[in-house]
């Protein structure tokens, strides 16, 4: 349970229709099986000690006496191990019979979870044998002892007290109103279900988005085990198509037809987290549900389950492009709007030949396009200094022609030279002064321009750079309208290659190419033997690095510990633990304290989940102590 992360398993056990005393057998196989394998929450299918496919046997005494006994073998079997189980049973209560998802864990039966709602359609005619739990739990005499019974149960761990488990049975989660919302309510962060879902053609993909959708509606874990092989197949066929949510993302999915277990760490931590920032999640005024307390260890769970290195950028080459074209379009239409809604004859591009100044350039070249307006209304300028190169140069030049955009080069060297004199300042002090002086140089003739041309100055600097202060205050760090601001810059680069791909151009493309191999830097320092001598990421240290532990931060809360934790599976093989502890200190101190960069951003467009807006996303105070969570990192480092 460290960090937040606690093992699960969906199992589907081989079993035999009516045969109790083999299933049992089976059930505690798994038992054992996943339990040395360090699973915490183990569920087992819908009605598994007998079989889902009894039909009327279940009107069979004896299979039900059978049932009830092997139900206590079960729970007599888990006395010792460390876990919280659900496994499926038909049981008799008051003269009637149910469709039951009993908790066990530490030799008891915790609790008997009823199913609310019983399909009696189609291939299905649970109402012939089954009756409906009741509307709320109650407590039942069982066996002597007073057990839980019905719907919405809440098992709640005494350590941590933020886990609480709630279990429901297959069709529940198929009916207009799950048991799972209200008991996800009332603070449930992990729900079970104990199913026996059929084959059909196409099921098994609504089944997928079903698991995963309810998994991103209650914030919340789903472990979801379904009844396989050993099912009557006279009319028809379980697949064992187990599957593991956590909110809406897919963990860990079981190959139909087989039957087996799979297994994940559901993160509560992160859960909670979202629970706390959603404000429309909102938990229930009155608790009604009653609440079952149990026992596990609280230790470190081994994780298997992977961490993407780029949480920014898609994996899969579809999914990435049709993002690339939604952020696009996201950007233009921002700057549309603006300059529509100012009456801007022009919009001012500082073209340097790097990232940024690319995509912020082809962003406005798509937002004339969408207005109507030609695109050599667009001024794109260079400004080349003491540390531009010719390759950045020229690629500046030929990039703003191929678009259509009116170049005009302003080399600031003279004025930067004057201003150094004006202030007392050795030119041969490559200081931050002598750096700055010229982003601020730039930014002067950008707004100059504008104002000639009648029009709005666009911004270039990307998220990443934000979250790191790398930009200087009033120079590159403002403008009039900041078309990248939300974008990471590890999401830039796959934005300008999307573009090259599918422009047609094919100068304009090599043109991409080229700027996209080229080293990222702010050329401020004279370069040597025409190459850049200055690369931000040998400065401020990678952005993979940085974009990963933006991402982690500000999305979920994680504490460094925990990012460190994950970030050393997420780059196993590009960076060593040293290395990452380095940087994720060097990210804490620079995001603590370039606050103030952040507190007047221009503004510019929300393109994903994660931005720094100081008016949306981000409110920070610019003197807040960064000592806590660079403790941490200290810690972290050997």
């Amino acid at each position: 349970m460290k960090h937040g992360f606690i093992k699960v398993a969906a199992v589907t056990p081989d079993i035999r229709v009516a045969d109790v005393e083999f299933n049992t057998e089976q059930i505690l196989k798994k038992i054992d099986e996943t339990t040395r394998n360090g699973a915490k929450i183990i569920v087992f299918p819908e009605l598994c000690i007998t079989g889902y496919t009894c039909g009327d046997l279940f009107t069979q005494e004896l299979l039900l006496t059978q049932a009830r006994k092997a139900l206590h073998t079960v729970a007599e079997h888990t006395a010792g191990k460390d876990g919280l189980f659900f496994v499926g049973v038909p049981l008799a209560v008051g003269g009637e019979l149910y469709n039951v998802a009993a908790a066990c864990s530490n030799g008891q039966i915790l609790g008997l979870t009823t199913k609310s709602f019983l399909p009696n359609y189609g291939e299905f005619y649970e109402m012939r044998q089954f009756r409906p739990g009741p509307d709320e739990a109650v407590e039942i005499l069982f066996d002597g002892e007073r057990i839980p019974f019905g719907p919405k149960l809440l098992f709640e761990a005494r350590e941590p007290a933020s886990l609480i488990v709630s279990a429901e049975i297959c069709e529940d989660v198929w009916s207009p109103v799950p048991p799972s919302i209200q008991a996800a309510r009332e603070g449930a962060v992990i729900i079970v279900n104990c199913s026996a879902s059929d084959e059909t053609i196409g099921k098994a993909a609504y089944r997928n988005s079903l698991i995963s959708g309810q998994s991103a509606r209650l914030i919340c874990g789903y472990v979801y085990a379904n009844a396989g092989e050993g099912e009557s197949t006279t009319d028809l066929v379980f697949g064992g198509h187990n599957l593991i949510a956590e909110n809406g993302t897919i963990l860990a999915e079981g190959k139909r037809f087989e039957n087996g277990v799979i297994y994940s760490e559901i993160d509560i931590q992160r859960m909670n987290s979202e629970r706390r920032k959603n404000t429309t999640f909102q938990a229930a005024k009155e608790q009604k549900l009653i609440r079952i307390p149990f026992t596990i260890k609280n230790e470190e769970t081994a994780l298997t389950r992977t961490f993407p290195s780029r949480p920014f950028v898609p994996a899969e080459d579809t999914e990435r492009k049709k993002r690339c074209e939604e952020i696009l379009m996201v950007q233009a239409m921002g700057l549309k709007k603006r300059l529509s809604h100012t009456g801007s004859k022009s919009a001012v591009v500082g073209i340097s030949g790097g990232l940024d100044s690319t995509l912020a350039l082809l962003v406005t070249a798509k937002a004339f396009d969408l207005l109507g307006l030609q695109r050599n209304q667009i001024t794109a300028v260079t400004m080349p200094c003491f540390g531009t190169t010719d390759r950045t140069y020229q690629n500046a030049c030929r990039m703003s022609e191929k678009l259509g955009a009116d170049l005009r080069e302003v080399p600031i060297g003279d004025a930067v030279l004057q201003h150094f004199k004006d202030i007392g300042h050795d030119p041969e002090n490559h200081s931050v002064t002598y750096e700055n002086a010229q982003a601020r140089e730039r930014t002067q003739v950008l707004m100059d321009i504008a104002n000639q041309t009648g029009g709005l100055v666009i911004g270039t600097g990307d998220m990443s750079e934000l979250a790191l202060g790398w930009a200087t205050y009033n120079g590159d760090h403002m403008s009039m309208y900041g078309v990248n601001a939300s974008v990471p810059k590890t999401l830039v680069r796959h934005l300008v290659h999307y573009y090259a791909d599918t422009c047609e151009d094919k100068s304009l493309r090599d043109t991409l190419y080229d700027v996209l191999d080229t080293p990222v830097s702010p050329e401020l320092l004279p370069p040597k033997d025409g190459k850049i001598t200055q690369k931000t990421e040998d400065l401020v240290g990678p952005y993979e690095l940085h974009d990963f532990f933006l991402y982690y931060m500000l999305r979920f809360g994680y504490p460094p510990e925990k990012i460190y934790r994950i970030a050393r599976l997420a780059f196993a093989g590009e960076y060593d633990d040293t290395t990452i502890a380095r940087w994720l200190h060097t990210f804490y101190r620079r995001f603590f304290t370039q606050q103030f960069k952040r507190s007047c951003l221009p503004d510019g467009p929300k393109v994903g989940t994660v931005a720094l807006s100081p008016r949306g996303d981000w409110r920070m105070p610019s003197d807040a102590a960064m000592t806590l969570w660079i403790r941490e990192t200290e810690h972290l480092i050997p």
